[in-house]
């Protein structure tokens, strides 16, 4: 069977949450490429992001002028019930689709508030798909790093294997990915695992500086011939993909429902690097040599606990647990379909100067934490 008769081609309308989120922003114009056949996005947006909203789809408008009409901004809140959309049932009957970007993406967040966004907040995006009667897909972002505190391969079968977790990010999206996993018997679902998002491959554009940035930030700080630290072994590796890699993924994978219903998706890099590794990579972009001391994540841990500190260093104490945790996502079943549309994860190697030369350029206009 070819391609072409796997690809559905009815026209779709799809609700999309997340926007005007970085990666929500992104999807949007690749799913104009990808998917021709969604005639109609309704965006779910918060109040507080309308003024932010406005001014992304101002622009998306330029690059995009005639799908741009196609979308359509709703006020709303996956936190409120009926997501807090005034007229929910005409949005119910239209949509085909649903694209559910929007959670808390912070590992310093508190449980309360991963809880209300990630968890309470997908339980209201999914009572309010459960009465959509035209849906025919489900598309849920969820992260590798629901594996949490598991250790060696965790497959795309894996999920409660009973491990803890690291902080509150990783354990309300973990109890987020439980709900859609319980309702998956009455709503078409895929599910999508991110690992470390970071910014475009082509110009290292992103929204916000965490996660790897964390580092390079510090040693932008800290002069050549100076310590720094190597945490642990170094042997942890760190799945860093680019967030072209993860719209084109998803886009491509929602090509083919038939395919994707009820499968999980490990959208990760097949052959990362390792964090001793990347560290002296970082500093060799920036010309700078280091004189590397060993610590303990435990030790690092204690010293970096006082707010103050972590302020100083410029990263949150929760980072620490990822330095030295032995973990690999293993991508087989995304990979196999990727491939067909010759997407595959691009190693860091091939983006690393532009993404160090865009943090260079624009460290003082864009957020450590925001719209992911």
């Amino acid at each position: 069977m070819g391609l072409q008769t796997k690809i559905s081609l009815k026209m779709s309308v799809a609700l999309i949450t997340g926007f005007p989120g970085f990666i929500g922003t992104n999807l949007i114009k690749k799913l104009f490429i990808y998917r021709p056949d969604i005639e109609k996005f309704y965006l779910l947006v918060q109040e507080k992001y309308l003024d932010l909203a406005k001014k992304r789809l101002a622009e998306i408008k330029i690059e995009f002028p005639q799908p741009s009409e196609m979308l359509e901004i709703v006020k709303g809140d996956i936190t409120v019930r009926e997501l807090g959309i005034e007229n929910p049932e005409k949005i119910k009957n239209e949509i085909t689709e649903c694209f559910h970007l929007a959670a808390v993406y912070d590992l310093a967040v508190s449980f309360e508030l991963g809880y209300r966004v990630n968890v309470q907040g997908t339980e209201n995006v999914v009572n309010f798909l459960l009465q959509c009667p035209n849906l025919k897909m489900f598309h849920y972002v969820s992260t590798a790093y629901v594996s949490g505190l598991a250790t060696g391969v965790f497959t795309e079968d894996d999920f409660d294997l009973g491990q803890g977790f690291k902080n509150y990010y990783e354990e309300t999206k973990f109890l987020a990915e439980k709900v859609v996993r319980r309702n998956m018997k009455d709503l078409p679902t895929a599910i999508y695992r991110p690992g470390i998002v970071v910014g475009d491959s082509k110009n290292g554009k992103t929204a916000k500086f965490d996660g790897p940035y964390y580092v390079i930030l510090l040693m932008m700080k800290i002069p050549s011939g100076f310590p720094f630290p190597k945490v642990g072994s170094g042997e942890a590796e760190v799945n860093i993909v680019p967030v072209d890699f993860i719209v084109d993924s998803i886009c491509y994978l929602s090509r083919f429902p038939d395919e994707i219903r009820g499968g999980v998706f490990h959208l990760t890099d097949p052959r990362p690097h390792k964090v001793f590794e990347l560290v002296q990579i970082f500093a060799e972009r920036l010309g700078k040599k280091f004189n590397y001391f060993h610590i303990s994540p435990e030790k690092l841990k204690r010293l970096m606990s006082p707010k103050f500190v972590q302020k100083i260093v410029g990263m949150p104490v929760q980072l620490i647990d990822y330095f030295d945790h032995q973990v690999h996502y293993d991508s087989k079943k995304a990979v196999s379909i990727l491939s067909r549309g010759y997407i595959e994860c691009p190693d860091v190697l091939e983006y690393v100067d532009v993404m160090i030369d865009f943090l260079i350029k624009n460290r003082k206009k864009v957020a450590r934490q925001g719209l992911a």
